[in-house]
């Protein structure tokens, strides 16, 4: 793929911990929705990309249009489930890094009662928000203190914070992703790498509709609820320095509806 790299700008700098040296990132779910969005907003602001999600063509897609932007894109197509995909992202991370921004964004979701909901789709869950992300993180940790920082940010949610029945190990899991964001960024800012738990209220993506099983209807929740994946994006890329590692981009009517205002 195109081996260009742009030069860092002033607007770089929160990304980059080599001076001189436009930052590298890695995305996982990267097709579409969330991943997507900081694909797009990371592209400019980097000299190449990692881009990981189980759609090859999307991916392909994406890459050649992010690529007439100066960004070297890489490909990984992989199941973040399995030993296989997940050794895979590992080794581009090695090949392709050192990579100053990790995007832990992957993640899926079921509806419906804990005792009713298939096992293995629960458990899938475990082992993409959980399981995933500690393994990605570990892989870029030695890298970003060899160059002297860099930036973790795991896609959490407002049900981390506001458990809810129906969803129970959707919700466990990203409270896990809360905590562990937390201490990991406590454990590390010394070393220059914050570590940030962006959890987004409802937002327009395919989420909800390919994923979210058991009735789920998005047209009963109002409007004034939902925000474009752009703008949560752009909310946990300005608050990547901020003193609070939870960052919530939901709209201020669902915050205040969920009492988080």
């Amino acid at each position: 793929m195109t081996e260009s790299a742009q030069p860092v700008t002033h607007s770089d700098e929160v990304l980059s911990s080599q001076p001189g040296k436009a930052p590298i990132g890695l995305i996982t779910g990267a097709s579409s929705g969330i991943g997507e969005a900081f694909a797009r907003a990371l592209a400019p602001r980097c000299g190449s990309l990692i881009l990981v999600a189980r759609r090859e063509q999307r991916l392909q897609k994406l890459a050649t249009e992010l690529e007439t932007l100066g960004c070297q894109i890489h490909i990984v197509a992989a199941d973040l489930r399995q030993t296989e995909g997940l050794t895979r992202v590992v080794e581009a991370i090695r090949q392709k890094g050192p990579v100053s921004i990790l995007v832990n964004n992957a993640g899926l979701g079921t509806q419906g009662p804990f005792d009713a909901v298939d096992y293995d789709a629960q458990m899938a869950m475990v082992d993409v928000h959980i399981s995933a992300t500690m393994r990605l993180s570990r892989a870029v940790i030695p890298f970003m203190k060899q160059i002297g920082g860099g930036h973790i940010v795991n896609v959490s949610s407002v049900a981390a914070l506001v458990p809810m029945g129906t969803v129970a190990v959707y919700c466990a899991t990203k409270a896990f992703l809360n905590s562990f964001s937390q201490s990991l960024n406590d454990e590390l800012k010394a070393d220059g790498i914050r570590v940030q738990a962006l959890c987004p209220g409802y937002v327009r993506t395919e989420f909800h509709n390919a994923d979210l099983a058991g009735g789920f209807n998005v047209d009963e929740i109002p409007e004034q609820y939902w925000l474009p994946a752009a703008t949560v994006v752009e909310q946990s890329l300005a608050a990547l320095n901020a003193e609070s590692p939870i960052v919530i981009a939901a709209s201020d009517d669902l915050k205040g509806a969920l009492g988080l205002a």
